[in-house]
């Protein structure tokens, strides 16, 4: 339940921040003049260079008796202000003040069988989890103090013991433990949130079915967001009871998580679908159906590319959606890009569209290698030109003549595509190649 904020009191000098001007000048400490609560503007991790803020929660209804003349690294006087219960010190705790100073005989807030000694600091490091705290306890309770650091306080004082020096030095001690450990906290919550992300995305990654199949299989993908695992590239192959191999690959538009998300859907909705009989037009017309329902936005399409070789290898089914043809290479024969005449609407665009199946003769020996866009929309040096279709046949056809296959191949393709490209591509990269050796 919320505090109840109290009536507007007359703030003691020391808590609008002028005990230092009263303190120099040799007069007393407790002037009645009123300030707002600063505004909320920045936090904790901001103020370097800036002069530091203490907030004194303390009882003691005179004001601040215990607070001496406080000055900075540099000099600067440190500003103070002083609450005389949690209510006050929620009110008075704004984000430029950098440490708090609690008296932990406080009275705590009352709560149902709570007679927890240190209650009083658990409040206030629930209530300021960003602030760095000192705990003040009587003189000969260090065993409270100790207890006070190890539930959350970076330090512990005693109150007859305190001094200009000794309290400005814990001050500017604590405020930098605090942003050490908040920064140490972050990192590690970070490494452990990459880690989470690495194992997750990995999973999401298709593990491909061909046992029983002669064909050799590699894959290589490259996701153009930064510190990512998955784009928007999808890709999978299977090979069903008929023994016939079926491999996909295709490209949500963008490559943030949502496109990623999605990528994953239709990858392994078509895997269910393949595994379930469907192939070319009806295949894509219910994968079109799943984009539809999955996607957020109407305005979002998927590219895919869909090949199925027959049971003998020689000979394959393929069907395009708005995507670049795949490449096939065999012994003695220049790499060319299969027909891509009978290319159908991406995924989402239109409505009822249909995709036809193109029947394609591969031979006995043979390389096919299925890609994304962004392996050949890289640029080629400073200007604005591409490196396209032509520029990859060209390409691959260089380095299967250097005698590079399988994954050496597709390693070289993406490591010359970046190098191209003066830096990491923009796009997410997909590439699979499928061999099947005489």
């Amino acid at each position: 339940m919320p505090v109840p904020v109290p009536r507007q009191r007359a703030i003691p000098a020391v808590e609008g921040g002028q005990a230092q001007a009263a303190t120099a000048l040799g007069g007393p400490v407790g002037g009645p003049p009123k300030e707002e609560a600063p505004r909320k503007d920045s936090t904790v991790e901001k103020h370097h260079g800036t002069h530091l803020t203490l907030l004194v929660i303390e009882d003691d209804p005179g004001g601040s008796t215990i607070v001496p003349e406080l000055l900075d690294a540099a000099g600067n006087p440190i500003r103070v202000r002083t609450a005389r219960n949690l209510t006050e010190a929620e009110r008075l705790l704004t984000d430029d003040v950098h440490c708090i100073l609690l008296d932990l005989a406080l009275p705590a807030p009352v709560r149902a069988g709570d007679d927890d000694e240190l209650a009083v600091l658990k409040h206030v490091l629930e209530l300021a989890p960003r602030h760095a705290v000192l705990a003040l306890t009587a003189s000969g309770d260090a065993e409270r103090g100790a207890e006070a650091v190890r539930v959350g306080a970076q330090d512990y004082l005693f109150r007859d013991e305190l001094d200009s020096r000794l309290l400005s030095r814990a001050i500017r001690y604590a405020v930098e433990r605090k942003r050490s450990d908040t920064a140490e906290r972050r990192l590690a919550e970070g490494r452990v949130r990459a880690q989470e992300n690495r194992r997750l995305e990995r999973g999401l990654l298709p593990t491909p079915l061909l046992e029983g199949s002669a064909l050799r299989f590699a894959a290589r993908y490259r996701p153009g967001r930064s510190r990512a695992l998955l784009g928007g590239d999808f890709y999978d192959v299977v090979r069903t009871s008929d023994g016939t191999v079926h491999a996909m690959i295709g490209d949500v538009c963008g490559h943030g998580p949502d496109e990623a998300a999605l990528g994953v859907e239709l990858r392994i909705a078509w895997r269910a679908l393949t595994l379930a009989g469907l192939c070319g037009d009806e295949l894509l017309g219910t994968l079109q159906q799943v984009l539809e329902h999955e996607r957020a936005d109407d305005e979002i399409f998927a590219t895919l590319c869909t090949v199925d070789i027959a049971p003998d290898g020689r000979r394959a089914g393929l069907c395009l959606a708005g995507h670049p043809a795949p490449l096939v290479a065999r012994p003695g024969r220049p790499a060319r890009l299969l027909p891509y005449d009978n290319n159908g609407p991406a995924l989402g665009l239109l409505p009822g569209a249909r995709w036809p199946r193109m029947q394609v003769e591969l031979g006995r020996e043979w390389s096919l290698m299925l890609y994304t866009d962004g392996l050949i929309e890289g640029r080629v040096g400073a200007g604005r030109e591409r490196l396209g279709q032509d520029g990859m046949v060209e390409m691959v056809r260089r380095q299967l003549g250097e005698g590079l296959r399988g994954e050496a191949l597709l390693r070289a393709a993406v490591n010359e595509v970046r190098e191209l490209n003066g830096g990491e591509l923009a796009d997410d990269v997909a590439v699979v190649l499928l061999d099947r050796a005489a």
